[in-house]
């Protein structure tokens, strides 16, 4: 592993934990991007809205193709924040992180998980809760 993608890993960890809001948290997400992929998309914004569930799961967020949006998914976000507080930023990194990487232009969804994945690694480590999650979400919230 590249010794520069392992010293910056307590970076990204100690800014998303400060991170007081959905705003800083989508700019830890946009440097991420940046320094793994190359790659940046300005004009963006970011949507809130109840988009339901189902009792096998839910949808976190999602990026209109051809859109400057990023919706994220207002139920799964306030049941975190009550339920498990902790989890809350790493939560939504992981969510804006798989959307952010569809707007720079992946649109395979297998292959946008596989960089969701790597870059959480890469940035973070294996053991984080936002590289746990871009493995496996369903081991937080069944």
């Amino acid at each position: 592993m590249n010794k520069k993608l392992t010293t910056s890993g307590s970076k990204y960890a100690a800014r998303l934990e400060q991170a007081k809001g959905l705003a800083d948290i989508f700019e830890v997400v946009k440097d991420a991007v940046s320094s793994q992929l190359g790659l940046s998309r300005g004009g963006l914004m970011l949507g809130i809205a109840e988009l339901g569930g189902r009792p096998e799961g839910w949808v976190g967020g999602f990026h209109p193709l051809a859109t400057n949006i990023i919706v994220m998914n207002k139920g799964p976000m306030n049941r975190i924040k009550r339920e498990q507080p902790h989890l809350y930023n790493s939560y939504c990194f992981h969510i804006l992180l798989h959307e952010y990487i569809h707007t720079v232009g992946y649109t395979d969804e297998a292959m946008t998980r596989r960089k969701t994945l790597e870059i959480s690694a890469n940035l973070f480590g294996r053991e984080h809760d936002v590289t746990r999650m871009a493995a496996d979400l369903s081991q937080y919230f069944p």
